[in-house]
Formats: structure tokens, C-alpha cells, sequence
């Protein structure tokens, strides 16, 4: 975590070891982290208790720098392996998210697939794939996606081309969800929850999608003021794909970013850099707050029609063992797109 220095990654202050109470030859790593009050998850259930989803300019808002946080973790070949709303933090007042809970984080593989299960459950308002086992969730997953070729399933997990899976049709994405989810919405799914690790959109791919183009868009505000900075790229993240730059960086600001000194990358319109000050610091990177301030400022929704599927967790075929899965049921999968 001393490696990261990114706005949208939970910033680690300060860190100490300490021996345990009963066995002094324990040893335990103590992290103090920067202060961030609200969680998506939080938000998320908030709304879900009115029946309503999270307005979807918000939902571009969080996943966008979700994305962008992982392109660049990604960058140093760190993946974090437990992507869920409990783990993405929210500032309310500006809308800022920064990813937390690195406990899980490995090398070399990556975290495509449950961001796909994040934006789909804030587009549905309740998880995409069911299940209280491995098994139960595989089977939620392949009544939408259908069932995987067996080279698919060597992708995947080549110790799994054997197995025989039940031969079911995948089920058209416009029927997953609402009729009212936009296109671009379903398309980045899509590309995002694919059998294929080496075919998901890679996080700075699905930061250039067109479904976040509004954010893209000089005249979007949030009912309380502007947008947080989205466009201010450390050198890291330009080098990341430099083909990509061109959309990512809005067309207003094309020849408007430069290079801090820091390596920070700032445009004339917006001068706040990629390192963010923190409030205040905790050991756990969250807090215990009130219900109050917890929703987007300012903002009313329409009350949505059912959601077409049930509910389930963030993490889909495990390419590292199809059967795994943790006391907390959300990390069957580890991606290696």
C-alpha cells in the first residue's frame, strides 16, 4: 500500500506492529488509514429499502473511478481480489470513491469480472448472481451467460475441461435487466462479465466505454455542485495505454493537461491534483456514521419496476478453483484479464 498514491485508493497514514494479548509472540500489522464516512454498499441499500436505484449518473460516477483505481493498481501488478461495494468507500460531499481492503490483494491477476457484477448490481439494485455456495452461484451464472464452451472452460481452469456442465442457453442481456437500463449500461456489462479473461475490457478500456461519456461532458454537475476530478492522470495511468488517452481525456481538454512536478497530470479547467488530502484517519479505512448524508445530495429518483433476477454476490467462475469460496460468500473469482 506505501507503493499507491492515487485519489481514488484509500491512503495508507501510517502503519505499527503490536504482540497480542494472551500469546506475546503473536504479531499483528496495524494500518492507519485515511478517513472516508460512507461505503456503495451503504448507498446502495439505502435505496434499495425505498425501492428505488441509485440514479444512474451516480452509478457512472462510482464505477468510472472504480475503474480508474484498478487501472492503475493494475499497473504495478497488484490485483485486489475482494471487489465489492463494502470495499468501495464514498465521501458524500463530493463524491469521491477510494478503494479499500487491499487484505486479499495478489499479484498478476486482476479484478474485471466482479467490477462487472458491481455495475450490474447497482443497475438492478440487488446482486446479479445468487448463491450460498460455489456451486450455487456457478449455477446463477450460467442461466445468464449460458453454458461455457469447453474452451472457455480452459481459459478459466484447464484442470476443469472435463467437467461436464449442464447445456443451457445463455439469457439475452436485455431481458437481465430493466427496461429502462440504457444500452451502453448493458453493453459495458457484457464485456465485462465474459467466460474469456483475455476478452473482458481491461479497467482504463472500460474507463474509455461510451456509457461514461457524460461524465465526459462539460456541462455535467452533480445537484450539489461539480463533478469530483476525474481527468487529472498521473503519468502512471497516461503510460498505462497511451492509445486510449484521446477518449479518456475529454475533447475540452485536449491540450489543456499538464505535468506537475510531482508527475501528477492537472487541467486548466480543474487544478486539484491526483493526491487528495485526507479528513481525518482510522485503523480500518470505514466508520460507524449516522443514517444521515449517506444518499446523493439533492437528488430524486423514480421508484423502478422489479428487477428481472434474484440476488447474489460480486464474484463469478473461479479460474483458480471453481468450488471456492469464503465465510463471506463473495470471492469465487480471481481474474486473470
Amino acid at each position: 500500500m506505501r507503493r499507491l498514491d492515487h485519489q481514488n485508493i484509500v491512503q495508507l497514514k501510517y502503519f505499527f506492529f503490536s504482540s497480542g494479548d494472551k500469546l506475546k509472540e503473536e504479531v499483528y500489522l496495524n494500518l492507519v488509514l485515511e478517513y472516508v464516512p460512507e461505503t456503495v454498499y451503504r448507498v446502495a441499500r439505502h435505496y434499495t429499502k425505498q425501492k428505488q436505484t441509485i440514479p444512474l449518473l451516480y452509478v457512472k460516477l462510482y464505477m468510472y473511478q472504480l475503474f480508474r483505481a484498478l487501472a492503475y493498481i493494475h499497473s504495478f501488478g497488484i490485483c485486489h481480489r475482494d471487489i465489492k461495494p463494502q470495499n468501495l468507500l464514498l465521501d458524500p460531499e463530493t463524491s469521491v470513491l477510494k478503494l479499500c481492503d487491499f487484505g486479499s490483494a495478489k499479484q498478476l491477476i486482476k479484478d474485471v469480472w466482479s467490477s462487472g457484477c458491481v455495475l450490474a448490481e447497482l443497475l438492478l439494485g440487488q446482486p446479479i448472481f445468487p448463491g450460498e455456495s460455489g456451486v450455487d452461484q456457478l449455477v446463477e451464472i450460467i442461466k445468464v451467460l449460458g453454458t461455457p464452451s469447453r474452451e472457455q472452460i480452459r481459459q478459466m481452469n484447464p484442470n476443469y475441461q472435463e467437467f461436464r456442465f449442464p447445456q443451457i442457453k445463455a439469457h439475452p442481456w436485455h431481458k437481465v435487466f430493466r427496461n429502462r437500463t440504457p444500452p451502453m449500461a448493458i453493453d459495458l456489462v457484457c464485456r465485462l462479465l465474459d467466460y474469456t479473461p483475455a476478452t473482458r475490457l481491461t479497467p482504463l478500456e472500460a474507463c474509455a466505454h461510451a456509457f461514461f461519456d457524460e461524465l465526459r461532458d462539460p456541462d455535467t454537475r452533480l445537484p450539489n455542485g461539480p463533478l469530483p476530478p476525474l481527468f487529472n492522470f498521473s503519468q502512471q495511468e497516461i503510460n498505462i495505454n497511451p492509445t486510449l488517452n484521446s477518449r479518456l481525456i475529454p475533447a475540452h481538454l485536449h491540450g489543456q493537461q499538464t505535468v506537475t512536478t510531482s508527475g501528477n497530470v492537472i487541467s486548466s479547467t480543474n487544478s486539484t491534483p491526483i493526491n487528495a488530502s485526507a479528513t481525518g484517519v482510522n485503523t480500518t479505512g470505514t466508520s460507524n456514521v449516522n443514517e444521515k448524508s449517506i444518499t446523493p445530495t439533492n437528488h430524486t429518483t423514480n421508484t423502478p419496476p422489479p428487477s428481472v433476477l434474484p440476488t447474489t454476490n460480486m464474484n463469478g467462475p473461479d479460474e483458480d478453483n471453481l468450488d471456492e469460496q469464503t465465510t463471506s460468500g463473495d470471492s469465487l473469482n480471481k481474474d486473470r484479464s
